[in-house]
């Protein structure tokens, strides 16, 4: 029983690839279609650097978590018949494809009509990544507080909470200031909404769920603390982004990176709880 600390590899490396393909959405959006400059272009390709790097550490984070950091390889030898081999597979080609075109991009060795096919592939490349994820943990039928809707909805609200901020905070590194940039705190705003919802309703649903010997709801006696600590948390990192905005202001660079730091500690507590819900049973009921 506890908050699921004990997992905070895994922790870092979900919320982390999470952010990544939801910034590197924003990014590439913003490239295709935001009418910018050839200098802003460049250095929008330039501020991905910062997606790449937090790619890197989630990755350093998830070989932290096997028991021989090196046997990490042995993870891809049942791709397509393993959750786990299809996740760290499809996270490697996401951050070859992203990190390779990336490179070719800032040296000029890749051509004008191939970037905008880079950028759509490894924006698909980033949600498929996000998909495997979820699906390490929803189709296990023998933990049923992961085997249900909460799981694939928690971690796409993720993406679409902290991807909008770390792309943003991207482009005003890049020094973009376009009207368009106006719309993602409302995402992050409409998604931490959902997920508030989501709380409540998974937090009911826990009580019904327990085998003969375990109460769903025992495993994390704190979750309704927690949650409402992150919400708390990953409120304040809303109100550090859009407060400047509402005095006509944009927020600047040293201020944005504590409002993603305060959404990566928020998203951090509900993963904890989501490792914290992990139940074995040989046989469960949902009254």
């Amino acid at each position: 029983m506890g908050s699921g600390w004990h997992e905070w590899p895994l922790m870092i490396f979900t919320v982390l690839g999470q952010c990544v393909a939801g910034g590197f959405i924003v990014l590439a959006l913003a490239l295709m279609k935001g009418e910018l400059s050839r200098e802003q272009q460049r250095l929008v390709i330039l501020s991905m650097f910062g997606l790449w790097v937090l790619m890197g550490l989630g990755f350093i984070a998830s070989i932290l978590h096997l028991g021989s950091p090196l046997r990490a390889f042995n993870s891809l030898n049942r791709i397509g018949a393993s959750s786990l081999s299809n996740e760290i597979a499809s996270g490697s080609v996401f951050f070859a494809v992203g990190g390779i075109g990336w490179l070719l991009a800032v040296i000029n060795k890749l051509p004008q009509a191939l970037r905008s096919v880079w950028l759509v592939l490894t924006m698909v490349l980033g949600v498929f990544f996000v998909w495997m994820m979820v699906r390490v943990y929803n189709t296990i039928d023998t933990v049923p507080t992961w085997y249900s809707i909460w799981t694939p909805m928690s971690f796409f609200l993720t993406m679409f909470i902290g991807g909008p901020l770390l792309g943003y905070l991207l482009l005003r590194v890049a020094g973009v200031d376009g009207w368009a940039m106006r719309l993602l705190p409302v995402i992050s705003m409409l998604a931490l909404l959902v997920s508030a919802i989501v709380v409540v309703m998974q937090g009911s649903e826990l009580a019904t769920i327990h085998s003969s010997i375990q109460q769903a709801s025992a495993l994390v006696p704190a979750y309704g603390s927690l949650m409402a600590w992150r919400l708390v948390v990953l409120v304040l990192a809303l109100v550090c982004w859009v407060a400047p905005q509402l005095k006509g202001h944009q927020p600047a660079v040293p201020l944005l990176s504590l409002a993603f730091v305060l959404m990566f500690v928020g998203e951090l507590i509900g993963r904890g709880v989501f490792y914290g819900l992990h139940m074995t049973v040989g046989m469960a009921v949902a009254s």
